[in-house]
Protein backbone atom coordinates (compact mmCIF):
# COMPACT_ATOMS: atom_id res chain seq x y z
CA UNK A 1 0.00 0.00 0.00
CA UNK A 2 3.02 2.58 1.04
CA UNK A 3 4.46 1.76 -2.46
CA UNK A 4 1.28 2.53 -4.28
CA UNK A 5 0.85 5.81 -2.74
CA UNK A 6 4.25 6.74 -3.40
CA UNK A 7 4.20 5.78 -7.32
CA UNK A 8 1.06 7.76 -7.19
CA UNK A 9 2.93 10.77 -5.74
CA UNK A 10 6.34 10.22 -8.17
CA UNK A 11 3.58 10.14 -10.97
CA UNK A 12 1.98 13.10 -9.61
CA UNK A 13 5.08 15.21 -9.59
CA UNK A 14 6.20 14.18 -13.06
CA UNK A 15 3.07 15.41 -14.30
CA UNK A 16 3.32 19.07 -12.86
CA UNK A 17 7.46 19.31 -13.53
CA UNK A 18 5.96 18.36 -17.34
CA UNK A 19 3.42 20.70 -17.05
CA UNK A 20 5.61 23.42 -15.72
CA UNK A 21 8.04 22.45 -18.59
CA UNK A 22 5.48 23.39 -20.71
CA UNK A 23 4.51 26.52 -19.41
CA UNK A 24 8.55 28.02 -19.30
CA UNK A 25 9.04 26.43 -23.08
CA UNK A 26 5.47 28.38 -24.07
CA UNK A 27 6.67 31.62 -22.70
CA UNK A 28 10.23 31.29 -24.25
CA UNK A 29 8.68 30.53 -27.76
CA UNK A 30 5.23 32.27 -28.64
CA UNK A 31 6.79 35.47 -28.68
CA UNK A 32 8.97 34.28 -31.67
CA UNK A 33 6.43 32.40 -33.76
CA UNK A 34 5.29 34.66 -36.29
CA UNK A 35 8.83 35.90 -36.69
CA UNK A 36 9.99 32.20 -37.05
CA UNK A 37 6.87 32.20 -39.59
CA UNK A 38 7.59 35.03 -41.60
CA UNK A 39 11.77 34.08 -42.02
CA UNK A 40 10.18 30.54 -43.01
CA UNK A 41 7.63 32.57 -45.65
CA UNK A 42 11.03 34.24 -46.92
CA UNK A 43 12.65 31.31 -47.21
CA UNK A 44 10.13 29.07 -49.16
CA UNK A 45 8.04 31.59 -50.73
CA UNK A 46 5.26 29.46 -49.24
CA UNK A 47 2.42 30.65 -46.61
CA UNK A 48 1.01 27.17 -46.11
CA UNK A 49 5.13 26.08 -46.19
CA UNK A 50 6.15 28.39 -43.67
CA UNK A 51 3.10 26.72 -41.07
CA UNK A 52 4.40 23.40 -41.59
CA UNK A 53 7.94 24.49 -40.77
CA UNK A 54 7.22 26.75 -37.96
CA UNK A 55 5.58 24.10 -36.33
CA UNK A 56 8.45 21.56 -37.30
CA UNK A 57 11.09 24.10 -35.94
CA UNK A 58 9.01 24.69 -32.28
CA UNK A 59 8.48 20.32 -32.35
CA UNK A 60 11.80 19.75 -32.92
CA UNK A 61 12.83 22.59 -29.74
CA UNK A 62 10.60 21.06 -27.48
CA UNK A 63 11.74 17.33 -28.26
CA UNK A 64 15.90 19.03 -27.67
CA UNK A 65 14.59 21.30 -25.08
CA UNK A 66 16.39 20.07 -21.51
CA UNK A 67 19.54 19.84 -23.91
CA UNK A 68 19.59 24.08 -24.38
CA UNK A 69 20.18 24.76 -20.73
CA UNK A 70 20.46 28.27 -21.19
CA UNK A 71 23.24 28.56 -23.64
CA UNK A 72 23.70 31.21 -25.77
CA UNK A 73 20.38 33.14 -27.16
CA UNK A 74 17.02 31.29 -27.14
CA UNK A 75 16.25 33.39 -30.53
CA UNK A 76 19.19 32.18 -31.90
CA UNK A 77 18.90 28.51 -31.28
CA UNK A 78 14.99 29.12 -32.90
CA UNK A 79 16.49 30.37 -35.57
CA UNK A 80 18.92 27.74 -36.08
CA UNK A 81 16.69 24.88 -36.04
CA UNK A 82 14.47 26.94 -38.28
CA UNK A 83 17.37 27.74 -41.07
CA UNK A 84 18.32 23.85 -40.76
CA UNK A 85 15.00 22.84 -41.71
CA UNK A 86 14.82 25.46 -44.25
CA UNK A 87 17.75 24.23 -46.00
CA UNK A 88 17.62 20.93 -46.03
CA UNK A 89 13.95 20.96 -47.06
CA UNK A 90 15.20 23.39 -50.23
CA UNK A 91 18.19 21.26 -50.83
CA UNK A 92 16.23 17.79 -51.03
CA UNK A 93 13.96 19.38 -53.44
CA UNK A 94 11.16 18.62 -51.06
CA UNK A 95 9.50 22.19 -52.59
CA UNK A 96 10.56 24.09 -55.25
CA UNK A 97 11.38 27.52 -55.32
CA UNK A 98 7.97 29.47 -56.09
CA UNK A 99 7.84 31.77 -59.15
CA UNK A 100 6.12 34.71 -60.46
CA UNK A 101 4.63 34.92 -64.04
CA UNK A 102 6.56 37.92 -65.21
CA UNK A 103 9.74 36.20 -64.21
CA UNK A 104 9.69 33.20 -66.22
CA UNK A 105 7.45 34.15 -69.24
CA UNK A 106 7.46 36.96 -71.79
CA UNK A 107 4.33 39.35 -71.85
CA UNK A 108 1.43 37.83 -73.68
CA UNK A 109 -0.38 39.54 -76.88
CA UNK A 110 -3.38 37.51 -77.25
CA UNK A 111 -6.14 36.34 -74.01
CA UNK A 112 -5.00 32.95 -72.70
CA UNK A 113 -5.71 29.77 -73.99
CA UNK A 114 -6.10 26.32 -72.19
CA UNK A 115 -5.94 25.39 -68.68
CA UNK A 116 -3.98 27.19 -65.94
CA UNK A 117 -0.44 26.19 -65.67
CA UNK A 118 -0.76 24.01 -62.33
CA UNK A 119 2.67 22.04 -62.51
CA UNK A 120 4.34 25.14 -61.86
CA UNK A 121 4.83 26.69 -57.95
CA UNK A 122 3.88 29.71 -57.60
CA UNK A 123 5.04 32.09 -55.08
CA UNK A 124 1.84 33.12 -52.45
CA UNK A 125 0.70 36.15 -51.19
CA UNK A 126 1.51 36.30 -47.08
CA UNK A 127 -1.72 38.22 -44.87
CA UNK A 128 -0.80 41.65 -42.82
CA UNK A 129 -2.22 40.24 -40.05
CA UNK A 130 -0.07 37.72 -39.32
CA UNK A 131 2.76 40.53 -39.69
CA UNK A 132 0.77 43.25 -37.57
CA UNK A 133 0.95 40.95 -34.17
CA UNK A 134 4.64 40.54 -34.74
CA UNK A 135 6.64 42.18 -31.84
CA UNK A 136 8.65 44.98 -32.43
CA UNK A 137 11.90 43.85 -33.24
CA UNK A 138 14.07 46.56 -35.48
CA UNK A 139 16.87 45.02 -37.03
CA UNK A 140 20.29 46.72 -36.36
CA UNK A 141 21.69 49.66 -38.59
CA UNK A 142 23.48 47.04 -40.31
CA UNK A 143 20.53 45.33 -41.72
CA UNK A 144 20.10 46.74 -45.68
CA UNK A 145 16.49 46.39 -45.85
CA UNK A 146 13.37 47.85 -43.73
CA UNK A 147 11.56 45.09 -42.45
CA UNK A 148 8.08 46.93 -44.54
CA UNK A 149 10.20 46.10 -48.01
CA UNK A 150 11.92 43.19 -47.06
CA UNK A 151 8.12 40.86 -47.13
CA UNK A 152 7.25 42.88 -50.38
CA UNK A 153 6.37 40.08 -53.43
CA UNK A 154 8.72 41.44 -55.19
CA UNK A 155 11.60 41.38 -53.45
CA UNK A 156 10.36 37.51 -51.91
CA UNK A 157 10.11 36.54 -55.22
CA UNK A 158 13.64 37.66 -56.33
CA UNK A 159 15.39 36.12 -53.48
CA UNK A 160 14.03 32.61 -54.59
CA UNK A 161 16.26 32.65 -57.24
CA UNK A 162 19.10 32.44 -54.72
CA UNK A 163 20.68 29.17 -53.94
CA UNK A 164 19.28 28.41 -50.54
CA UNK A 165 21.99 28.91 -48.06
CA UNK A 166 22.79 32.30 -49.94
CA UNK A 167 19.25 33.14 -49.52
CA UNK A 168 19.61 32.28 -45.90
CA UNK A 169 22.72 34.33 -45.06
CA UNK A 170 21.05 37.54 -46.97
CA UNK A 171 17.93 37.76 -44.79
CA UNK A 172 19.88 36.43 -41.88
CA UNK A 173 22.03 39.54 -42.07
CA UNK A 174 20.74 42.27 -44.67
CA UNK A 175 17.25 42.28 -43.08
CA UNK A 176 17.32 40.42 -39.57
CA UNK A 177 20.38 42.58 -38.91
CA UNK A 178 22.10 38.91 -37.39
CA UNK A 179 26.06 39.92 -37.72
CA UNK A 180 28.05 37.43 -39.99
CA UNK A 181 29.92 35.91 -36.96
CA UNK A 182 26.12 35.30 -34.96
CA UNK A 183 25.23 33.48 -38.70
CA UNK A 184 27.81 31.12 -38.46
CA UNK A 185 25.93 29.82 -35.73
CA UNK A 186 22.75 29.83 -37.68
CA UNK A 187 23.64 28.35 -40.53
CA UNK A 188 27.32 26.76 -40.12
CA UNK A 189 30.81 27.54 -41.79
CA UNK A 190 33.39 30.55 -40.96
CA UNK A 191 32.98 34.14 -41.06
CA UNK A 192 34.68 34.41 -44.77
CA UNK A 193 32.92 31.88 -45.53
CA UNK A 194 29.58 33.71 -44.63
CA UNK A 195 31.01 37.24 -45.89
CA UNK A 196 31.50 35.46 -49.27
CA UNK A 197 27.88 34.11 -49.40
CA UNK A 198 26.58 37.50 -48.87
CA UNK A 199 28.21 39.17 -51.85
CA UNK A 200 27.47 36.28 -53.87
CA UNK A 201 23.74 36.84 -52.41
CA UNK A 202 23.93 40.46 -53.20
CA UNK A 203 25.57 40.92 -56.34
CA UNK A 204 22.92 38.15 -57.62
CA UNK A 205 19.62 40.18 -56.46
CA UNK A 206 20.96 42.90 -57.90
CA UNK A 207 20.31 41.90 -61.18
CA UNK A 208 16.42 40.78 -60.02
CA UNK A 209 15.49 43.47 -57.92
CA UNK A 210 17.00 46.81 -58.67
CA UNK A 211 13.47 48.05 -60.33
CA UNK A 212 11.22 46.51 -57.06
CA UNK A 213 12.77 48.30 -54.56
CA UNK A 214 10.26 51.19 -54.09
CA UNK A 215 11.78 54.81 -54.15
CA UNK A 216 10.07 55.87 -51.04
CA UNK A 217 7.99 53.49 -48.67
CA UNK A 218 4.27 54.18 -49.83
CA UNK A 219 2.27 54.28 -46.36
CA UNK A 220 -1.34 54.47 -45.98
CA UNK A 221 -2.14 57.97 -46.33
CA UNK A 222 -5.31 60.22 -47.37
CA UNK A 223 -3.84 60.02 -51.47
CA UNK A 224 -3.62 56.41 -51.18
CA UNK A 225 -6.85 55.92 -49.95
CA UNK A 226 -8.30 57.64 -52.93
CA UNK A 227 -6.77 55.43 -55.23
CA UNK A 228 -7.89 52.41 -53.70
CA UNK A 229 -11.78 53.53 -53.67
CA UNK A 230 -11.52 54.59 -56.72
CA UNK A 231 -9.95 50.88 -57.30
CA UNK A 232 -13.08 49.69 -56.10
CA UNK A 233 -15.33 52.01 -57.60
CA UNK A 234 -14.20 51.51 -60.89
CA UNK A 235 -14.38 47.53 -60.64
CA UNK A 236 -17.77 47.42 -59.29
CA UNK A 237 -18.83 50.19 -61.71
CA UNK A 238 -16.81 47.96 -64.39
CA UNK A 239 -15.52 51.31 -65.59
CA UNK A 240 -12.60 50.49 -67.97
CA UNK A 241 -11.85 53.80 -68.59
CA UNK A 242 -11.43 54.59 -65.27
CA UNK A 243 -9.46 51.54 -63.92
CA UNK A 244 -6.95 52.00 -66.80
CA UNK A 245 -6.22 55.58 -65.67
CA UNK A 246 -5.38 54.42 -61.96
CA UNK A 247 -2.50 52.69 -64.18
CA UNK A 248 1.03 53.73 -64.92
CA UNK A 249 1.50 54.10 -68.24
CA UNK A 250 4.20 51.09 -67.61
CA UNK A 251 1.92 49.15 -65.71
CA UNK A 252 1.81 45.38 -65.56
CA UNK A 253 -0.69 42.59 -65.29
CA UNK A 254 -0.53 38.75 -63.64
CA UNK A 255 -2.63 36.49 -62.73
CA UNK A 256 -1.58 32.85 -60.98
CA UNK A 257 -1.91 30.38 -61.78
CA UNK A 258 -2.23 31.61 -65.61
CA UNK A 259 1.61 32.33 -66.99
CA UNK A 260 -0.09 34.80 -69.50
CA UNK A 261 1.50 38.23 -68.16
CA UNK A 262 0.29 41.84 -69.55
CA UNK A 263 2.44 44.30 -69.87
CA UNK A 264 1.65 48.53 -70.51
CA UNK A 265 -2.38 50.35 -70.12
CA UNK A 266 -3.25 49.07 -73.66
CA UNK A 267 -2.40 45.67 -73.35
CA UNK A 268 -4.17 45.43 -69.90
CA UNK A 269 -7.02 47.37 -71.16
CA UNK A 270 -7.41 45.20 -73.96
CA UNK A 271 -7.78 42.02 -71.87
CA UNK A 272 -10.44 43.56 -69.35
CA UNK A 273 -12.67 44.59 -72.04
CA UNK A 274 -12.74 40.80 -72.70
CA UNK A 275 -12.95 39.47 -69.80
CA UNK A 276 -15.32 41.62 -67.95
CA UNK A 277 -18.16 40.84 -70.20
CA UNK A 278 -18.25 37.80 -68.62
CA UNK A 279 -19.01 38.23 -65.53
CA UNK A 280 -22.18 39.79 -63.45
CA UNK A 281 -21.49 42.05 -60.84
CA UNK A 282 -17.97 42.39 -58.78
CA UNK A 283 -17.58 43.24 -55.19
CA UNK A 284 -14.02 43.95 -53.30
CA UNK A 285 -13.27 43.48 -49.62
CA UNK A 286 -10.10 45.48 -48.57
CA UNK A 287 -6.98 43.55 -46.57
CA UNK A 288 -3.64 43.72 -47.09
CA UNK A 289 -0.79 41.35 -48.35
CA UNK A 290 3.24 41.45 -48.05
CA UNK A 291 2.28 45.04 -46.62
CA UNK A 292 0.80 45.95 -49.89
CA UNK A 293 -2.82 46.85 -50.22
CA UNK A 294 -4.76 43.56 -51.58
CA UNK A 295 -8.57 42.96 -52.04
CA UNK A 296 -10.67 39.72 -52.28
CA UNK A 297 -13.16 39.79 -55.71
CA UNK A 298 -16.29 37.70 -55.05
CA UNK A 299 -18.63 37.64 -58.40
CA UNK A 300 -21.91 36.81 -59.08
CA UNK A 301 -24.61 36.27 -62.25
CA UNK A 302 -28.20 37.41 -61.99
CA UNK A 303 -28.49 33.53 -61.48
CA UNK A 304 -26.82 33.21 -58.23
CA UNK A 305 -28.12 33.75 -54.88
CA UNK A 306 -24.66 33.86 -53.26
CA UNK A 307 -21.17 35.75 -53.86
CA UNK A 308 -18.38 33.49 -55.38
CA UNK A 309 -14.78 33.74 -54.22
CA UNK A 310 -12.96 35.14 -57.58
CA UNK A 311 -9.05 35.89 -56.54
CA UNK A 312 -7.17 38.11 -54.11
CA UNK A 313 -5.79 41.28 -55.34
CA UNK A 314 -1.95 42.60 -54.75
CA UNK A 315 -1.79 46.09 -55.69
CA UNK A 316 2.06 47.45 -56.14
CA UNK A 317 1.27 51.65 -55.70
CA UNK A 318 4.12 54.13 -57.19
CA UNK A 319 3.86 57.24 -56.96
CA UNK A 320 0.06 57.55 -56.49
CA UNK A 321 -0.39 54.77 -59.42
CA UNK A 322 -0.79 51.33 -59.49
CA UNK A 323 2.60 50.00 -60.80
CA UNK A 324 1.77 46.29 -60.81
CA UNK A 325 -1.47 44.29 -60.12
CA UNK A 326 -0.99 40.58 -59.17
CA UNK A 327 -4.24 39.12 -58.71
CA UNK A 328 -4.21 35.07 -57.53
CA UNK A 329 -7.03 33.36 -59.58
CA UNK A 330 -9.13 30.20 -59.17
CA UNK A 331 -7.92 27.14 -58.29
CA UNK A 332 -5.29 29.12 -55.99
CA UNK A 333 -7.84 31.72 -54.87
CA UNK A 334 -10.25 29.79 -52.35
CA UNK A 335 -7.38 28.03 -49.87
CA UNK A 336 -5.41 31.90 -50.25
CA UNK A 337 -8.94 33.80 -49.29
CA UNK A 338 -9.26 31.39 -46.62
CA UNK A 339 -5.55 31.93 -44.95
CA UNK A 340 -6.56 35.38 -45.05
CA UNK A 341 -9.91 35.13 -42.95
CA UNK A 342 -12.55 35.41 -45.81
CA UNK A 343 -15.19 32.73 -46.89
CA UNK A 344 -15.47 31.26 -49.97
CA UNK A 345 -18.96 32.17 -50.40
CA UNK A 346 -21.43 34.48 -49.03
CA UNK A 347 -24.97 35.56 -49.26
Amino acid sequence: MTKIVSDQLASSLDEKSFSAQQGVFAQLTEPHRRQIRAYCYRMLGSLSGAEDLTQETFLKAWDAFDEFEGRGSFKGWLYQIATRLCLDTLRQGKRRSRILPEAEFPPATAMPEGPPLMDAVWLEPYPDTELDKIADDAPSPEARYETHEAIRLAFVAAIQYLPPRQRAVLLLIDVLGWSPAETTTLVGGSVASINSALQRARSALSARYPHGRPDRRFEVAHGQNILLDRYVRTWEAKDLDGFVALLKEDASYAMPPRKQWYLGRDAIRGFFSVVWRQYGCFRLLPTAANRQPAFVLYTKNDADKSWSIHSLHVLTVDEFAISHLLMFMRPLAPGIARAFGFPEMFN
